[in-house]
């Protein structure tokens, strides 16, 4: 137990080191602290399979076996060393994105893991954004989540240029500087409906992007 702990303890601080080394990332707190207690959702855009790489990178490394990604079994559990990474080094809930596949509710798993503690980076468009848009809709995934848990902080990340970092398709990383700007807490609204609540959240997403002129 000691061993796998210290070898999980190495391979991650291997990943945050060569994220840092690739893409000197940066977190920009604007509206909380890293270092206030509680169980958090982080919600961001998704451009990269190393989005939450990089929110992961840039937090305390106390933190970080406490902030659990949410990310598709159908990638993670492919292969023994994807497999490891995403269980162990990682602690990722894995949801199985073929709801017929699985008769577990990816809603109950990410509750669970916000009860028992954990914050959890969650990526509300529910797939990679390889289109010209800045950001897909959300799906209602994470309505569902802040229902279920309305006293828990949820937090918009913006992940500022790892599409060009790690376009999809590419095999070797592209050096080159990100950011990752976190937002004010919000939570849902008493009486907030699910179209108001997903336009709320995605605005104060959008208002984290360089250059933007949405304002939350």
């Amino acid at each position: 137990m000691l061993m796998q702990k210290w070898i999980t303890g190495v391979m991650g601080g291997a990943i945050a080191f060569f994220a840092h080394a690739v893409t000197a990332v940066q977190g920009i707190w604007i509206g909380t602290d890293p270092s206030l207690a509680g169980p958090r959702i982080y919600f961001a855009n998704h451009a990269s399979h190393g989005d939450f790489i990089l929110i992961w990178t840039v937090l305390p490394p106390r933190m970080r076996r406490q902030v659990r990604p949410v990310a598709g079994a159908d990638y993670w559990d492919r292969g023994i060393v994807r497999r490891y990474v995403g269980s162990q080094v990682f602690n990722a809930v894995l949801i199985a994105r073929n709801g017929a596949a699985s008769k577990i509710d990816p809603i109950g798993q990410m509750a669970e893991a916000l009860d028992q503690g954990d914050s959890l980076i969650l990526f509300p468009e529910g797939t990679r954004n390889t289109t010209d848009d800045v950001l897909l809709p959300f799906r209602t995934g994470i309505y569902h989540l802040a229902s279920s848990r309305p006293d828990i902080d949820l937090v918009p990340v913006w992940i500022e240029n790892l599409n060009r970092v790690l376009p999809k398709g590419a095999i070797l990383p592209v050096p080159l500087m990100c950011r990752v700007h976190f937002g004010a807490p919000m939570r849902l609204k008493d009486q907030e409906t699910k179209a108001d609540f997903l336009h709320r959240t995605r605005t104060a997403l959008l208002s984290l992007s360089p250059g933007s002129e949405v304002k939350g």
